[in-house]
């Protein structure tokens, strides 16, 4: 079977049954996936599984974990709930602890290892891609509503810590996007800028300079030598066309007198 419309009413009856049964409806989850083929397919030329995984992953991950956790979580997110995490002392401090917290732990823990250790950031890594990754951590609730839990044991002050800590989890889902897609877009600016092949000869041009054209960059000159251009010719290295020395083929030796 290889439409999804096998897979999507078996799985539906399968849910509906365990449900029904008594026991917990994961056991569906798990009995469908050992139902999916992980062998490649011949004809599509991929694993079953893993397609149906990376299709159902957007919703899975956007839409059913996050209404899992906060049905789960047992939050009454109500504007009276609203109010008070940005009125009260408490919830007010745990939201942006939340967010700010995992950005200094992150960040900072990664800038004084870099700082005062032998420790370097990978090539093309840059700080500001460390900074919003530190900041999408902070979607993480998990640990923070145990802590709530424990920390607030009346339960009117646990409804608040626990609204408070789905906001900061909000906010650094938000803020990271923001911040991922302003790097994802500086990055895209490089690579197209880098791949321009305005003469057609299937070299990119920032490969090939003349006499006229300033000597590249620092990030250019890391990513390869940068070559002399020449009407139909392949570039050649920077120092291909200095005169030799001393002699050879190319520049045999004058005599003297």
């Amino acid at each position: 079977m290889h439409g999804w419309y096998w897979y999507l009413p078996l799985a539906l009856v399968i849910w509906g049954l365990t449900y029904a049964s008594g026991v917990h409806a994961t056991v569906a989850g798990v009995a469908m996936g050992l139902l999916l083929r992980v062998a490649k397919d011949g004809k599509a030329g991929h694993r079953p599984a893993e397609h149906i995984a990376h299709l159902v992953r957007p919703v899975s991950a956007g839409v059913a974990v996050p209404l899992f956790a906060l049905f789960a979580a047992g939050v009454s997110v109500s504007g009276d709930t609203l109010g008070t995490v940005v009125t009260s002392p408490e919830p007010l401090g745990v939201a942006p602890g939340l967010s700010a917290g995992k950005v200094l732990g992150v960040f900072g823990g990664t800038y004084l290892a870099i700082r005062f250790t032998r420790a370097q950031l990978g090539p093309g890594l840059a700080l500001a891609d460390v900074f919003a990754l530190s900041t999408l951590a902070g979607i993480g609730f998990t640990v923070s509503l145990l802590i709530g839990e424990l920390a607030y044991p009346d339960p009117t002050e646990q409804e608040h810590i626990k609204a408070a800590v789905l906001l900061g989890s909000l906010t650094a889902a938000l803020v990271a996007c923001v911040l991922l897609r302003l790097r994802n877009n500086k990055y895209r600016r490089l690579y197209e800028a880098e791949t321009v092949d305005a003469d057609a000869d299937g070299i990119p041009d920032i490969y090939q300079i003349d006499e006229a054209t300033p000597a590249p960059s620092p990030r250019v000159a890391r990513r390869g030598w940068a070559g002399r251009k020449r009407p139909g010719r392949t570039p050649m290295p920077p120092n291909a066309d200095r005169p030799h020395r001393g002699g050879g083929q190319d520049h045999p030796p004058q005599a003297a007198g």
